[in-house]
């Protein structure tokens, strides 16, 4: 299968709990073998469905040939509700896996961003549904909040964790505290001189989204022969 290029679609039919959620669809080969959803970072601090992070990701896994919809959170851009805390949000990501389960009715690939990535995680593990879970910048400590992740020694589904080494919500102490008690299969990577962001640092400027997307393509082409033939930049 050779992936043609995606087109963006808006998504006018996705609800979840506390009513519509706005949503994007990046349009995939009709052949895909997966579909997939990919979650933004809180909305607290700007996270949106747009967020940088977020759109390089789905990028990446377009560029496969795959569909992939992003949504904004209830109470984010034109999604209606109010901001729930994490658990309204996780209802909102199971919303988001049954309509691409209706649309595609095909294995689905997870991937969040920091907030995104908890709330997935949380939604997506166990789902067999589910076939693989990415979670890029997961958080420990950010903004007064702490994020606890005891399930995922229970997560059996094939995982990827990507961080930079100057994570300011993820120390490499306790990223690595958190990865050593996750189930297996999975793999941990450590991006040099990369901030939460992906962004660079004082020591290191330049933004490490290319590494991001190195390593998203790697694990994908690794754990399930997927292989890119579009540039993802």
């Amino acid at each position: 299968m050779s992936p043609q290029p995606s087109h963006v679609r808006t998504i006018d039919d996705l609800r979840g709990p506390a009513g519509r959620l706005e949503a994007l669809l990046n349009t995939g080969h009709k052949d895909a073998r997966f579909c997939a959803l990919v979650c933004h970072p809180h909305p607290a601090g700007g996270g949106t469905m747009h967020n940088k992070v977020v759109y390089h990701a789905m990028k990446t896994i377009s560029s496969l040939g795959i569909p992939v919809l992003r949504f904004n959170f209830r109470g984010v851009g034109l999604s209606e509700g109010e901001h729930a805390h994490g658990p309204g949000e996780r209802d909102d990501a199971r919303a988001a896996l049954d309509w691409l389960e209706r649309t595609f009715a095909r294995p689905i690939l997870f991937a969040g961003f920091s907030f995104g990535a908890h709330v997935g995680l949380h939604a997506c593990c166990g789902d067999p549904r589910v076939a693989g879970l990415i979670a890029l910048g997961l958080p420990v400590n950010a903004a007064g909040r702490s994020y606890s992740y005891g399930f995922l020694q229970n997560c059996a589904q094939p995982k990827l964790f990507i961080s930079g080494d100057h994570d300011q919500f993820a120390s490499i102490d306790e990223l690595e505290s958190v990865w050593s008690r996750v189930a297996e299969p999975r793999r941990t990577r450590v991006i040099p001189g990369a901030e939460h962001f992906f962004q660079g640092t004082p020591g290191s400027p330049t933004p490490k989204l290319a590494e991001m997307q190195q390593e998203i393509r790697r694990w994908l082409a690794d754990t399930f022969a997927l292989e890119s033939t579009v540039s993802t930049l």
